[in-house]
């Protein structure tokens, strides 16, 4: 069934009014300032159960947080964008500003280590599953414990999820207002119906989504004659391989060590499935494009036309305005685009595994204002808890990019699932450090080459060299447990 939304204009919400423009940021823009009545806000609060402080006695209130990043999340830049209500309390409620300092997205990290060394440093950085617990023991982050209490109601819903992946002894270095999803398995309806085969989602639900039958279409949509591979982009071998449940090095929280995987049999039976997949052609041959995905290594370059039939990737990967989406991952006004998890594990236990993202935030070390950091953040903790703001994510989804009601549909479960199951996967990627990191992308990427090799292969030629990184990895957070935390900052 084809489905037609109308494009969403916020500004036609009743609540939202413009107050002012000023000028932000090192290119110029212009900040629209869009707010809510104060009564508004106040119901708000009151509905949400939830005990913020009163605006007079708060630590940080009428105070400007630095804000160091590529992206700012907080301010608007035109009036076709929503209000950040969690931004919003902290303005109007507590008087408190946010001031952007802008950064290259490749110069992030040495761009927060040169501000601190310099005596300069920022409030707050984006919490990131691949800064830990290298921002940490590098001296770049402190621990959040100082100024938030995972134990109040306001946050104690994200307090296991805290101390389990990113603690350091007693000692959590992030604060998470939320958690969502990682990389999903995004597909053309159009494609799939033309090539026979049964809709994944409809797999999905009927718990038949496994790797045989993802084999099985792999197999049958491969071309290479035709120019027609299966499967493309940068993560599919990293979310097979992950899909066992398990990723090559894990994080013990008890023991504050990081632990390898390599011999999980899990692991055996994904390396098979890639080794096929490989040696039988269903993978975009990168190797004859400069090491390069199709198109330029655009986002999903080859579904729309029937090229490729799978690229694995965060649901960031097809958001953009209808016309982008559309143009590479199928008409959106129609329907075609869909996503679903990555297929479980045809001989395991049963369980469909999903990478997990925080939602959150850093605490800068020797920062200035680590109370207004703490307060803001609790005020975005609040918005993503309270029933009575508006879904932002959801609206933008929905009326802006198009998003059926199946496609909202799969985003509620997996949501739902990542918020309530124990079958998640923890990725570190680079917080581990460069080398431990590259030791790690080498294994995972052992099928995606001209040659590929076996998983037995692959432990002989790597195994003791992911041991020697993480064990030196280990020594590293035994020496920053041991130091209290307090070490001067290094480059990461």
């Amino acid at each position: 069934m084809k489905t037609y939304v109308k494009r969403f204009i916020p500004l036609l919400l009743a609540l939202v009014m413009i107050i002012a423009l000023v000028g932000c940021g090192s290119k110029k823009r212009q900040v629209v300032q869009l707010t809510l009545s104060t009564e508004d806000s106040e119901a708000i609060l009151r509905a949400a159960g939830i005990a913020l402080p009163d605006p007079a006695d708060a630590a940080g209130a009428s105070s400007t947080v630095k804000w160091f990043s590529w992206y700012d999340p907080f301010q608007n830049y035109s009036e076709d964008q929503m209000i950040n209500t969690g931004y919003y309390t902290f303005q109007e409620r507590y008087g408190g500003k946010v001031d952007w300092v802008e950064v290259e997205w490749g110069q992030r990290y040495d761009g927060v280590a040169n501000l601190i060394m310099a005596d300069n440093p920022p409030d707050l950085y984006p919490g990131e599953a691949n800064t830990f617990p290298n921002f940490a023991i590098k001296g770049l982050y402190d621990a959040v414990n100082k100024f938030i209490d995972y134990d109040d109601p306001l946050w104690s819903d994200m307090k296991d999820y805290a101390y389990k992946y990113f603690s350091l002894g007693d000692n959590v270095y992030m604060m998470i207002t939320g958690r969502s999803f990682g990389t999903v398995c995004p597909y053309n309806r159009r494609v799939v119906e033309e090539f026979g085969f049964d809709d994944p989602a409809e797999l999905f639900y009927n718990d038949m989504w496994t790797w045989d039958i993802f084999y099985d279409m792999c197999m049958e949509f491969s071309d290479p004659d035709d120019d027609r591979y299966a499967l493309d982009g940068w993560y599919f071998y990293k979310s097979l391989l992950r899909g066992t449940g398990s990723t090559i090095v894990s994080y013990d929280p008890d023991t504050n060590h990081f632990v390898s995987n390599l011999d999980l049999p899990g692991f055996e039976r994904a390396a098979d499935l890639l080794y096929d997949l490989s040696v039988n052609e269903c993978m975009y041959p990168w190797y004859n494009n400069g090491w390069a995905c199709r198109n330029g290594s655009v986002e999903g370059g080859g579904v729309r036309e029937g090229q490729c039939l799978f690229w694995s990737v965060s649901e960031w990967g097809f958001t953009g305005t209808v016309d982008e989406i559309s143009a590479v991952w199928g008409d959106m006004r129609d329907g075609e685009l869909m996503f679903v998890p990555m297929p479980r594990d045809s001989n395991g236990d049963g369980n469909y595994y999903l990478e997990s993202s925080p939602n959150g935030y850093c605490i800068i070390k020797g920062c200035e204002n680590p109370e207004g950091v703490a307060l803001l953040v609790s005020c975005m903790r609040f918005k993503a808890i309270d029933p009575t703001v508006v879904d932002i994510d959801r609206k933008l989804l929905q009326e802006v990019y198009l998003w059926n009601q199946d496609m909202l549909d799969m985003h509620d479960y997996l949501m739902d699932l990542v918020n309530k199951s124990d079958h998640l996967i923890m990725s570190y990627d680079a917080g581990m450090g460069d080398t431990l990191n590259d030791t790690v992308g080498t294994i995972e990427g052992f099928a995606h080459s001209r040659n590929a090799s076996t998983w037995a292969q692959v432990k002989e030629a790597n195994g003791e060299k992911l041991l020697y990184g993480i064990d030196e990895l280990n020594k590293t957070v035994d020496d920053f447990i041991a130091a209290g935390g307090n070490v001067e900052a290094q480059y990461p």
